[in-house]
């Protein structure tokens, strides 16, 4: 799984971002997976799941936030992309990405990876599991 540090704390999070205006839930996640991460490929329209966190604000002000997170079948990963400079990216094993995190919902959410989904969601991880497995192989 592909994590990104928050440009505020440093934690691992998951790509995400705001709704953009004209595109479905799925292309806005593409668009932040791009612009977060560095990667590119087949958003799944279907949502895994959600999850809520307290976004902290660099004003101090605190705002509960809910994301929705969907499933990337990564075709492109990117040398510089636009955050490259303000976050860092890691590919983890499922449970080391569990770990990692720190918001509980996300952490809970990401736990039922493994215990079974449904057929296209499975495909889809496995494929991201094979793109982590050449990257790794190659070098």
């Amino acid at each position: 799984m592909l994590l990104v540090t928050s440009r505020g704390t440093g934690r691992w999070v998951v790509p995400k971002g705001n709704p953009i205006d004209g595109l479905a839930p799925h292309d806005a996640a593409a668009v932040e997976a791009l612009e977060e991460a560095g990667v590119s490929g087949t958003m799944s329209p279907h949502r895994l799941g959600s999850f809520s966190y307290l976004k902290v604000r660099k004003s101090g002000a605190s705002q509960m936030m809910r994301v929705n997170l969907y499933a990337l079948d990564v075709q492109q990963i990117l040398n510089v992309w636009p955050e490259a400079h303000e976050r860092q990216r890691q590919w983890f094993l499922l449970n080391d990405a569990v770990d990692a995190v720190m918001e509980p919902e996300l952490k809970a959410l990401m736990a039922q990876f493994d215990q079974g989904l449904p057929a296209p969601k499975l495909t889809l991880l496995v494929r991201l599991r094979q793109t982590i497995r050449r990257l790794v192989s190659s070098g």
